[in-house]
């Protein structure tokens, strides 16, 4: 088990997720349905999953967050297949702002994301969507620009149906060191050197990506400045 609790720092930002009014400072890119049944944020697609990746779509919180930071949130799968992922650490190239209108639109279509003009790590951590990965559930980071897989590890959230409550997802980056955890349990962790899979990302926004038919919920996000990193 993995104790991130030592590596509290200042609260940065904080946002139960509870209400529309905690979305106002949020960005959808694509189409999708916002609800907060019983006071958490629910996400689905708005487009008929048919459509593919048409039908996906990403919710951005705006702030810029810190290069080194802990970030908190809880989940509930609701509905699957699909998949769900973390976007963090996201900026546009050359040291533009995400939301830098001189950037290519982007629209929910994986590709714009990995292959675009932005950089960003993406975690996915609910990941039901083709055969192999209902049967044989994964985490998986990747980093981008590019389509770097650069770490894996075991999926341990149950399937929606058999899902007992929410699960807090831990995401702890320091400098070169990136670590993930579900419910205090590590998932994985990776040390980035810079240069097989690009420049270290620096700050950069955090969003929450959705591939249709997934439903999820979630609330309780936190991000906290480090007082330490945990070995």
């Amino acid at each position: 088990m993995s104790d991130f609790s030592t590596a509290h720092g200042a609260l940065l930002y904080e946002n139960p997720l509870s209400s529309p009014e905690s979305v106002r400072d949020f960005t959808l890119e694509g189409s999708a349905l916002i609800s907060f049944p019983e006071n958490c944020l629910r996400l689905e697609n708005a487009e008929s999953a048919q459509l593919g990746q048409k039908a996906n779509y990403v919710l951005w919180c705006r702030h810029s967050f810190p290069a080194d930071l802990l970030l908190e949130i809880d989940f509930r799968p609701v509905r699957e297949p699909g998949l769900a992922m973390l976007f963090f650490s996201a900026s546009g190239k050359n040291g533009r702002s995400l939301f830098d209108p001189a950037l290519s639109p982007r629209t929910g279509e994986y590709i714009q994301y990995h292959h675009g003009d932005i950089n960003a790590f993406h975690l996915s951590f609910f990941r039901r969507k083709e055969k192999d990965e209902r049967s044989f559930h994964t985490c998986n980071l990747r980093k981008s620009y590019g389509f770097y897989l650069v770490a894996q590890g075991a999926d341990p959230i149950p399937d929606a149906a058999d899902a007992d409550g929410f699960y807090t997802l831990s995401l702890l980056k320091h400098g070169p060191e990136i670590r993930f955890a579900v419910n205090g349990l590590e998932i994985l962790r990776f040390h980035d050197d810079g240069s097989s899979f690009g420049p270290l990302l620096g700050g950069g926004c955090i969003g929450l990506r959705q591939l249709a038919p997934m439903i999820g919920e979630y609330r309780n996000l936190r991000v906290f400045s480090l007082s330490s990193c945990p070995v």
